[in-house]
């Protein structure tokens, strides 16, 4: 889609330095565009790219503009902007109404006429699809789902039995949503399974990568509120509850039973814990262990960044001699008459 910069600013509250009559089409990144696209830049690090750029137009902060060659759209959140932008100049095309012919819908399934549903696509007894859905080729929707309006279900997802999810969802291909979450109980060295007789419950506008999986609730509902944004691979346990608006990067572990609050965000292959609790506005950094529960807000690590092998051995064999070490310190104040012998580590 092509629009010009004046129209871009009236729309999106910015500010235009430059041809209010310039015309973008499409987006890329500074190094690439070409006097067609429009950038942006919220990265100080990209300063020089931004004064090299052919770009038709830049979307930026106010102290950036000094280091900008060409048009430039002002913005106080020129990355949030610059997506609203985007999503203008790359809209996804409406799908076209209509069931295929070898999708196998029930005849207790209410489908929307303005839904999409495409070819092998699996609708189960008594499923509700909102308008204006779009359900991608091999999706399988167990018994009682429910879509609102404009979801988009991408390939070969699968929705169990009584699953909810509110309106402009979208699940990408290979997500499974629903399925039983991992409860046992243990008699004599067996495993009994514990049935799983909850559901999933989805807000709105929530987005879940592929591959990941959100397990349904033993008793009550595991609930994913409005606005949750899911990477792919992201394995969610039975009966957690996520705040609305927090985003989770790829390869998060949540085990059962944790309730994380709103507009958190959580860091790439974070673990966290069964039955903890993390309030709003946490954002924990990526390969951290959530072992308890976070009560404050701010910011969160526990992952030991890399370094060279030799450092990292060196640093482990200090580790392995730190009882000894203590115990040699709590010997040497009781010998000179010291009365601190609190271990500081906790040990």
């Amino acid at each position: 889609m092509a629009v010009t910069l004046a129209e871009l600013a009236v729309k999106f509250g910015c500010d235009l330095r430059g041809d209010p009559q310039r015309v973008v089409s499409r987006v890329a990144t500074l190094e690439a565009a070409t006097a067609d696209c429009l950038c942006f830049l919220s990265n100080p690090k990209l300063i020089a790219q931004l004064r090299s750029t052919r770009a038709g137009a830049v979307v930026l902060a106010q102290p950036a503009l000094e280091h900008c060659p060409v048009d430039a759209l002002i913005a106080i959140n020129p990355h949030a902007a610059f997506a609203r932008m985007a999503q203008l100049l790359h809209r996804v095309p409406d799908p076209k109404p209509g069931i295929h012919p070898t999708a196998q819908i029930a005849a207790s399934a209410t489908v929307d006429p303005s839904a999409a549903i495409a070819a092998q696509v699996v609708i189960g007894e008594a499923c509700r699809i909102g308008a204006n859905c779009a359900i991608d080729p091999g999706v399988v929707l167990g018994s009682g789902v429910t879509l609102g309006e404009g979801c988009r279900i991408h390939a070969r997802a699968v929705l169990y039995d009584g699953v909810t999810a509110g309106a402009r969802c979208i699940v990408h291909s290979g997500a499974v949503i629903g399925a039983d979450g991992f409860g046992y109980a243990a008699d004599n060295g067996q495993w009994i399974k514990v049935p799983q007789i909850g559901s999933v419950v989805i807000g709105d506008d929530v987005e879940i990568g592929a591959n990941t999986t959100i397990d349904r609730g033993a008793l009550g509902d595991t609930v994913i509120e409005t606005g949750v944004k899911l990477d792919n691979l992201i394995q969610i346990g039975h009966n957690v509850h996520i705040g609305a608006h927090t985003a989770m990067a790829a390869c998060v572990g949540v085990s059962g039973s944790v309730r994380i609050g709103e507009r958190c965000q959580i860091g790439g292959a974070v673990g966290i814990a069964g039955h903890l609790q993390i309030c709003d506005d946490v954002i924990v950094t990526g390969l951290s262990l959530v072992s308890h529960s976070i009560s404050q807000a701010g910011v969160y690590s526990s992952g030991i960044p890399v370094e060279p092998v030799r450092d990292w051995r060196r640093t482990v064999g200090r580790l392995k001699r730190i009882e000894h070490l203590a115990d040699r310190v709590t010997r040497l104040e009781r010998a000179g008459g010291g009365t601190d012998t609190t271990d500081p580590a906790g040990t």
